[in-house]
């Protein structure tokens, strides 16, 4: 017994004896090859966000094909605004958030959440000019709308075609 606990033929058997149990381990332990984003209900987080601001609020008319709303909240921003936070995975799994606020001010706000202050220019979505800015070592595209009692912003690593198509499927809730 004592030539298989020592010397080279030991550290051989015990090494053999790891692999086995990790092989082992890998062999009978649960492994799923499939995706899990987890969904979260927003609906309730932006009726909630409704009765606590002065304004409409904005938001998805309806979840886009493939695309898994995984985040929201309702956060305090400065001055004590309201600032409403909805995250998605994007049909490309890109990440993409939609936030929104009547935090003052506005362009500090935007670019707060932008990580950015320079514009890039604009893009038209449904007749509308939003404000686009791209922040490279992020790999962050953001799209910012001024209006006259919020200010919204939709950010994350997606392409400009998906923050495009997010913000064409955005309208205004009605106050309850």
């Amino acid at each position: 017994m004592r030539r298989f606990t020592q010397g080279f033929y030991g550290y051989a058997v015990a090494l053999f004896v790891c692999l086995g149990a990790a092989g082992l381990f890998l062999l009978i332990a649960p492994q799923s090859r499939e995706e899990h984003i987890p969904r979260l209900d927003y609906s309730i987080t932006v009726a909630n966000f409704g009765h606590s601001v002065p304004y409409q609020v904005w938001a998805p008319s309806k979840d886009l094909p493939n695309w898994v709303p995984n985040s929201n909240r309702i956060a305090k921003g400065e001055n004590g605004a309201q600032v409403l936070n909805l995250g998605f995975a994007t049909a490309k799994r890109e990440h993409l958030m939609f936030v929104q606020s009547d935090e003052k001010p506005a362009a500090g706000f935007a670019s707060r959440m932008a990580n950015s202050d320079k514009a890039v220019g604009t893009q038209q979505v449904g007749g509308v000019a939003w404000e686009r800015r791209f922040r490279e070592d992020k790999n962050q595209r953001t799209l910012v709308r001024f209006l006259p009692d919020v200010t919204l912003v939709i950010t994350g690593t997606a392409g400009w075609d998906e923050l495009g198509q997010f913000a064409a499927d955005l309208q205004q809730r009605p106050r309850g």
